[in-house]
């Protein structure tokens, strides 16, 4: 392995010279590596030794940033939720919703899908999960109600499509992401199925 300084490192206990980076930029180089990492292993089988391999760092240094791996883990998982706030709003559903989903997820596939296929698992951070799950819901709620009637249908519309586009959405990275203006068309016909059988036909 190399450090920074491009100097050998053969294990993380060695104390082998790095490149100095603010304090900010070495939490970010960790969180970095530590959302790949968990990416690959999972929470459970990840160490703190494997993300000190990861970004190339001592044990110790990891440390100097986080408390533990939870600690660290929630950091990850917290950063990844900014970040999806950031790109995608968190007041409307619109024609702009799913694409900008879908950027968002291109960006930061790791941590996309730590956030909705691994950490849904973890007990200890589920709370995360059904915080944003919670949101989402209640949001695609308010928005169905302008063209869905109060009732069950609704309810179930509301319930199941922010769970069939993290869904969708997590199967496009998994399919290598095609075309990204034609996935976001095609997870946007099949939402508009979804509220059309939600819909009353009269």
């Amino acid at each position: 392995m190399r450090t920074e300084a491009g100097q050998s490192q053969h294990g993380t206990g060695s104390a082998q010279p790095v490149r100095r980076l603010r304090r900010a930029e070495r939490r970010e180089q960790i969180l970095d590596a530590a959302t790949r990492a968990f990416a690959r292993g999972g929470y459970t089988a990840t160490g703190l030794d494997d993300i000190a391999a990861e970004a190339e760092l001592t044990r110790a240094m990891l440390y100097r940033h986080f408390d533990s791996k939870a600690d660290l883990y929630r950091a990850v998982l917290d950063r990844a939720c900014m970040r999806l706030a950031e790109a995608t709003g968190a007041d409307d559903f619109d024609e702009s919703a799913i694409p900008a989903l879908l950027r968002a997820a291109a960006a930061d596939p790791d941590g996309f899908k730590l956030l909705f296929r691994y950490a849904a698992r973890e007990p200890d951070f589920r709370d995360l999960i059904d915080s944003i799950t919670d949101a989402s819901r209640e949001v695609g709620r308010r928005n169905l109600a302008r063209v869905i009637p109060e009732g069950p249908w609704l309810d179930w519309a509301a319930n199941l499509i922010p769970a069939f586009t993290l869904e969708a959405v997590i199967a496009w990275l998994d399919a290598g992401r095609p075309d990204p203006d034609q996935a976001a068309k095609r997870i946007t016909a099949a939402v508009h199925g979804v509220m059309a059988a939600a819909h009353p036909t009269g």
